[in-house]
């Protein structure tokens, strides 16, 4: 588990490589009196400081070949544990997974790549498999009352802020992988983070941040593919 500076409404690449981007699009909301910097949380919120915006990862934009598979959380006015926040998207069309336990989703891809999409609970849990690239275990959760209370995020009424909890497994990453996280898989990578920290820090927003949670343009992205590709069927979650 880590923490990420990002900010509300923004996009940043969390893993670029030659074969591989993963992009996150966070939500939040800005406290009264605070102006807008570089702040966040990718799993778990605890944000640090008084002048930036508590946020939460709502949607991840999975990138390889010429596809896009988006994994993300609807928006809820009001939380129910019993009731599907998750939106699948590939390649812009919406993906239908049926709720209950193991029920899944795949494709196979021209070069014959397997995705998979399973739940791994009846609702809001979910395991994405990109065959030879990675794995990432998903969860959608909601910011309770309690929660809202004891942290002061002074959340507006009629959304829950549904957001993902992720965990991440990777395959085939080169030496130079960059992104948020990526860059910490990289051989030479020394990590900034103060010894016994138990969730560490990670900065990078400058160098990661991209237009939008499709763009695989950012100041150290890697992975590239034709600007057709990558708009193809796309729209914003």
């Amino acid at each position: 588990m880590f923490y990420f500076h990002g900010a509300k409404g923004g996009n940043f690449a969390i893993v670029s490589d030659t074969d591989l981007q993963i992009n996150a699009h966070f939500i939040g909301t800005r406290p009264e009196g605070r102006t807008r910097d570089f702040t966040a949380h990718f799993i778990g919120t605890r944000p640090q400081g008084r002048s930036r915006d508590y946020t939460w990862v709502q949607a991840l934009a999975v990138m390889f070949e010429t596809h896009t598979l988006v994994i993300a959380a609807d928006r809820v006015p009001r939380w129910d544990d019993k009731a599907d926040a998750l939106i699948v998207k590939w390649d812009g069309e919406k993906v239908d997974i049926p709720t209950g336990g193991e029920a899944e989703w795949r494709t196979v891809t021209t070069s014959g790549r397997e995705v998979v999409v399973e739940r791994t609970d009846d609702v809001n849990t979910v395991k994405v498999t990109v065959g030879g690239l990675a794995e990432l275990s998903v969860r959608i959760r909601p910011i309770g009352e309690e929660e809202n209370r004891v942290h002061n995020y002074q959340l507006p009424e009629g959304d829950s802020f549904a957001h993902l909890e992720t965990q991440f497994k990777f395959n085939n990453l080169t030496d130079e992988v960059e992104g948020v996280l990526g860059k910490t898989y990289r051989p030479d990578y020394v990590s900034p983070a103060k010894v016994g920290v138990p969730m560490p820090m990670l900065g990078g927003e400058d160098k990661y941040e991209t237009p939008s949670l499709y763009s695989t343009s950012c100041r150290f992205c890697r992975f590239h593919r034709s600007s057709a590709a990558a708009s193809a069927g796309i729209s914003e979650i």
